[in-house]
């Protein structure tokens, strides 16, 4: 059940728009389609003449609405509103929704025109999430698996037709079944020699990461994840990429501290303890103008702590963010620049399928 909301947009020559009563034959030609094509709703009329255009609602007992806008310059705008309870039918179909584009562009000789399908609003699944650089993308989400809030986060697994079950963290995609191509390609699989290594995440509450690690027979991994929640929801729901290593909390080839990763390292640093890799399977990149917020100050403590854990051969493996997101990378990578002592950096990239975009993948030594 949502409200679903159609859009239809055309593009007219501004000469056909500039005075009112031009725009008034423009609002006869819509009018006149409107009503063919939503013949089995009864319209009522509501237009008001303003400084900018000329604007005319339509409705059928306010549950169905129909706005449109001629703006002077040259611009049309449709917006059809209306609800639609579960197992209905809705009132435009696709071929619809076409055909009125269509009969509408060649009426109004328009030279551009766009409709998009229904954008449903305010539904119990939300089915809309962004892209590292904020553009709206649409899942075919089905299901909402598990839902809880820990003193974190807000925690949800949803179910995705063809993503499979994917954990969401404050609205945020984080991994789906699907995405095992990002854990090979944050730990490079292929690339690097884990076997009889000592190995630190920061994070990785999925358990993705350490259940991919274990099958290269490393000497020992230690987790630091600081949401018990997410772990026992992931060990329920996505077993299927993280296998069964979110049962215990230590074995012999493993052990997993719930805490704050920051808290644990400043302990290691002080023990004197040393790894051949660590990961960094924390936030993302912040995407922002400058450098500088309580994000960019963890991301610089976590650098701090993580190359004095490392040992001189060590190496730093992290997440990016999307590869469009070319200023926060940058800004990642200089404050890279400004460690001391100095590092040096590779990066890999790959096509993440629930994240939709191309991902940047980073692996820093000590230069």
């Amino acid at each position: 059940m949502a409200a679903q909301t159609i859009l239809f947009d055309f593009t007219l020559d501004a000469g056909k728009t500039a005075t009112a009563i031009q725009r008034q034959e423009v609002a006869r030609i819509v009018r006149n389609e409107l009503e063919h094509v939503f013949s089995q709703l009864e319209l009522a009329y509501s237009m008001e003449s303003m400084d900018n255009g000329y604007f005319s609602v339509l409705h059928e007992n306010k549950e169905t609405i129909i706005t449109c806008r001629i703006f002077q310059q040259g611009l049309l705008t449709i917006n059809v509103e209306y609800y639609l309870a579960d197992g209905k039918e809705p009132i435009m179909s696709f071929d619809t929704m076409r055909t009125m584009e269509l009969i509408l562009r060649q009426k109004l000789d328009s030279d551009r025109s766009k409709y998009l399908p229904p954008i449903k609003r305010g539904g119990y699944i939300d089915i809309y999430m962004t892209s590292s650089d904020e553009r709206i993308i649409e899942y075919d989400i089905d299901t909402l698996v598990y839902e809880a809030r820990s003193p974190f986060q807000k925690i949800q697994i949803m179910h995705s037709k063809t993503l499979g079950n994917m954990l969401i963290l404050d609205e945020l995609q984080n991994i789906a079944e699907s995405d095992l191509i990002y854990t090979e390609t944050l730990m490079g699989r292929g690339i690097e020699n884990y076997e009889g290594k000592e190995i630190c995440i920061l994070g990785g509450g999925d358990g993705a990461l350490l259940y991919e690690l274990l099958k290269e027979n490393p000497k020992h991994v230690v987790m630091l994840e600081i949401d018990e929640l997410v772990m026992q929801a992931c060990n329920k729901y996505l077993n299927t990429i993280c296998g069964d290593v979110l049962e215990k909390r230590k074995t012999d080839q493993y052990e997993i501290i719930v805490g704050d990763c920051v808290d644990y390292m400043k302990k290691f640093i002080a023990e004197g303890r040393k790894f051949d890799y660590v990961f960094g399977d924390l936030t993302d990149i912040p995407i922002s103008d400058a450098p500088i917020g309580e994000c960019w100050d963890f991301i610089r403590t976590i650098f701090e702590h993580s190359f004095q854990l490392l040992k001189p051969d060590g190496k730093y493996l992290t997440h990016g963010n999307g590869t469009s997101c070319l200023e926060s990378l940058q800004l990642f990578e200089d404050q890279l620049r400004l460690l001391k002592p100095k590092v040096k950096f590779t990066t890999t990239k790959a096509f993440v399928p629930s994240f939709m975009e191309e991902w940047l993948f980073y692996q820093v030594t000590f230069a």
